[in-house]
């Protein structure tokens, strides 16, 4: 079968392989035949080793398809099933799960992760996060795949398996962002847009979107911004919006030392610093003792949007359905598995780009 392969850390380009085969199903895994897979930041972050990723490894993990093949104890799921994919699958059994933090589960994150799930030319091959949605089939464990309804096109079940669970989780779960208050966005891409439809579905009252690209501020007010403004402007736009007393909410979704600062500065005093993107290991940020205590801010990892995965899918399907999120506005283009590079290399580019989606036959 088709994959696309990163052969090591640090390159730039995948190499498109039809010899790869995926490994055999284990009593509680399954086969899945991928159909769209959306083209996020964090493949990039992976092969540039910002994220952990293992080489050589099939890339991408934000996929949808459908079930060909389940192990002898999987009872959950059938031949034939529509799936959506984590790479967080939840036992429901760990100390995490049972208190409610199953998108910190390690259980079978560490196994799919660490273990080979492809064979590439003979050797064995990664998938990056336990997945390796790059590639025409894919074998993970059965909780990381779920049914969803047959009618849910394929590029948007794709998009609930990562960036809309990330952004509009960071705002409901994470935050908890209450009605009739300001947020601010740092990073419009497609995470960034997803932080924002998240606070428009809170009843945010001013969302403000920063980005240095021009050309992403219409996008965002397409999708519920009420002011944009570039990382120059913002300070000017929190003296004319709060009298410089900062923002309710600050979401980073860049993950740069320097953005999460911005993003804890632009916070007014008691108020939220959300951090959404995913930054290098020795990215450092500082913070003074005095500042810490003074200003009684929180600040806030958002791993995956606190997302519990069985629960929030069939919620995001809802209010996709009811016309209230809008997942279809967010393909900025469908491409195919040959054109992965040029769509790498395109998300590289910054510009207007929400999300790419790669299309299966």
């Amino acid at each position: 079968m088709k994959a696309a392969v990163l052969n090591q850390v640090g390159d730039d380009k995948l190499e498109l392989r039809d010899d790869v085969t995926t490994t055999a199903p284990g009593p509680q895994e399954v086969r899945i035949r991928i159909k769209a897979c959306g083209v996020c930041h964090s493949d990039l972050s992976a092969m540039d080793g910002t994220l952990p990723a293992l080489a050589p490894g099939v890339i991408g993990h934000e996929g949808a398809g459908e079930i060909v093949e389940i192990g002898s104890a999987v009872t959950s799921l059938a031949v034939g099933d529509h799936v959506a994919i984590t790479f967080v699958p939840p036992c429901g059994k760990c100390p995490q799960c049972v208190t409610g933090q199953s998108h910190l589960c390690l259980v079978h994150t560490l196994s799919a992760f660490t273990s080979p799930r492809f064979v590439v030319g003979g050797n064995p091959a990664f998938g990056y996060a336990g997945l390796g949605a790059f590639a025409e089939e894919m074998v993970v464990p059965a909780d990381a795949a779920m049914k969803v309804d047959d009618d849910v096109p394929w590029e948007i079940a794709a998009l609930l398996s990562c960036g809309i669970l990330t952004g509009v989780g960071a705002v409901l779960n994470t935050a908890k962002v209450e009605p009739g208050s300001s947020v601010a966005v740092i990073g419009c891409g497609g995470v960034g847009i997803a932080v924002i439809q998240g606070a428009r579905l809170a009843a945010a009252a001013r969302i403000v979107a920063v980005d240095p690209v021009v050309e992403k501020h219409d996008v965002a007010k397409k999708f519920g911004a009420t002011h944009a403004t570039t990382p120059d402007g913002i300070a000017d736009l929190n003296n004319q919006l709060n009298g410089g007393m900062g923002f309710d909410y600050v979401f980073d979704v860049v993950g740069l030392a320097a953005t999460i600062r911005q993003a804890w500065d632009l916070t007014r005093r008691g108020g939220h610093t959300v951090v959404v993107g995913a930054g290098r290991a020795d990215a450092m940020v500082s913070f003074s003792a005095q500042e810490l205590f003074l200003h009684d801010k929180t600040l806030h990892g958002s791993f995956y949007g606190t997302a519990n995965f069985r629960r929030d899918v069939p919620r995001m399907i809802a209010l996709w359905r009811e016309g209230r999120l809008d997942l279809e506005g967010m393909i900025s283009k469908r491409i195919r598995l040959e054109d992965v590079n040029e769509g790498l290399q395109a998300l590289r580019g910054g510009g207007s780009l929400i999300r790419q989606v790669i299309l299966f036959d």
